[in-house]
């Protein structure tokens, strides 16, 4: 089992206010002026992901896109 840590961008639509952003640090949290929200950052494994996901579910924002990303900061 693989301990390397991967990079994810994941868009949702909806902005995050700052007691969401807190809620999944360690991840960046960057609200777009689309209207958008894009949270990126590294994940162990695909549980995680999928745990992430679950939050954001339970908040009842629309997932828009789920992606590996290169490591590389998207600012």
């Amino acid at each position: 089992m693989s301990t390397k840590l991967v990079d994810y961008q994941i868009r949702v639509q909806g902005h995050l206010d700052s007691m969401l952003t807190d809620w999944f640090a360690p991840l960046k949290v960057i609200n777009e002026p689309t209207g958008e929200a894009l949270l990126w950052g590294q994940l162990h494994d695909q549980a995680e992901l999928f745990g992430l996901l679950l939050k954001l579910h339970n908040l009842n924002f629309t997932l828009l896109t789920v992606q590996r990303a290169p490591a590389i900061s998207p600012d």
